[in-house]
This record gives C-alpha cells, structure tokens and sequence, in this order.
C-alpha cells in the first residue's frame, strides 16, 4: 500500500503502528511515510540498531526504499557494525545502492568475487540497484559467471538497465535444457529467476517462454511469471 501510495488505507495502516512485531510496526511506519507522514520514518531508522538481525535487515531494506540519502550514515552504520550478520550487511549494501550512493561500488564489487554464489547474486542485484555506467559494466561480466542462477541474475538486472545482453542467458534455460537433472527446488529457483529476467528483458524470443511458465505447478513459478507479463505489459 505505501509504495502504491494508497492514501486510502492510512487509517488501516496506522493502526499497525502499534503492532506487537516490529517487522510489521517498521512496515507500516514506511507506508505512512510514503502516503503523506514522513515523520514515520523515524521509526524505521531506529529500528537500524534493533538487536534482532531481521528487524535490522528490513530496516535496512526500507530505508533504503524510502529514498531518503539522509538515512545512508544509518546504513553505513548497519553495514559496518561487528554484530550485523551478512544478510544485514548485503542489505545494507544493496540499501545504500539504491539511495545512490557511488562509495559502495568497491563492496559491491567484492560481492562479485566471492567464492559464494548466493554472495554474487546480492552483489549482482545491488549492482542493478545502483545503475551507473560502471555497475553495468560490472553486471556485464557477471553474464560469464560458471553458476546459472548469478547469469539469469545479471540478465534481468541489464535487462532493468535497459541492457538486453542476457538474454542469451535466458534462451540457453530452454534450447539447451539447462533444467535437466537438476532437483526439484533447484529447477523451481532456476524458472522463478528466468521469469524474472523475462520481464526485465521483455524481448519476442524470451516471451514466448512466459504461457509456459504461467501455467508451471509451482505458484512461485507463476507469480514470477505474471509479474513478467505485467511489467513487459507496462512496457509497451
């Protein structure tokens, strides 16, 4: 409701202000914010230092969201801190990335070199995020990567920058039938990250894949799918 600014549901929002979990109280104190009380977010950015590593990684996340650079030295904070664990830490990075903030481009980057590939999937997306010329680039190097799951990352994030160099990557997912012996949750994360980056990409060759996907047994699987088909949607 906050991101679609639905002013209407303030009321029913506001009342979640004092919701016992805080990942929901954070939740809609950014909501508020985007619908017209920016003061809310106060509650987000004090929610930074929460002990709990969730409550942090949301508050990172939002802040993040809320577009608003005066929160970067909370998530400068949260990135640096001894006891943030690493998904506060690549949200905080990811966070920082989307307020625009060019000085994390070297953590990103370190991202892109882990030895982990969920690490490079972070940084991949971070990347995306921030969407300069040199985190294209950076992206662009990321369509080599030996781990499928970090190409179609980078597909769909150049594809958001307007960059249709993956979709190769997406191609190859089906002529080559990448899928083959892989394990059923492997193949299930695998066809949500093709749809994702079908609809960043949105070009004929990868949609003609979508009816397919749309009608996958995963539901994940087809809500990435029908995202797709809204955004390609919203595209044209």
């Amino acid at each position: 409701m906050g991101d679609l600014e639905y002013r209407l549901a303030s009321s029913e929002i506001g009342r979640l202000l004092g919701d016992e979990d805080e990942n929901v109280k954070i939740s809609a104190a950014y909501a508020m914010a985007k619908i017209g009380s920016p003061d809310s977010l106060e509650v987000v950015r004090k929610a930074i230092v929460s002990n709990d590593q969730k409550v942090r990684a949301n508050a990172a996340l939002l802040l993040g969201k809320s577009g608003d650079r005066g929160a970067l030295k909370f998530l400068y904070w949260a990135l640096r801190h001894e006891d943030s664990d690493d998904k506060v830490r690549f949200q905080a990075a990811e966070a920082i990335a989307r307020l625009g903030d060019e000085r994390i481009y070297p953590k990103l980057w370190a991202m892109l070199i882990s030895a982990y590939h969920d690490d490079r999937v972070f940084g991949v997306r971070a990347m995306g995020t921030l969407g300069t010329m040199e985190a294209k680039n950076a992206l662009l190097t990321m369509l080599d990567d030996d781990v499928l799951e970090v190409r179609l990352a980078a597909a769909e994030q150049l594809g958001a920058l307007g960059e249709n160099a993956g979709e190769a990557e997406v191609l190859d997912v089906f002529r080559k039938n990448l899928l083959a012996g892989q394990g059923k949750d492997d193949v299930e994360r695998v066809k949500v990250l093709t749809a994702l980056a079908i609809g960043q990409i949105c070009t004929e060759p990868v949609g003609r894949f979508l009816p397919s996907l749309l009608q996958d047994e995963s539901k994940f699987v087809r809500l990435a799918a029908a995202k797709a088909v809204f955004e390609c949607t919203m595209r044209d």
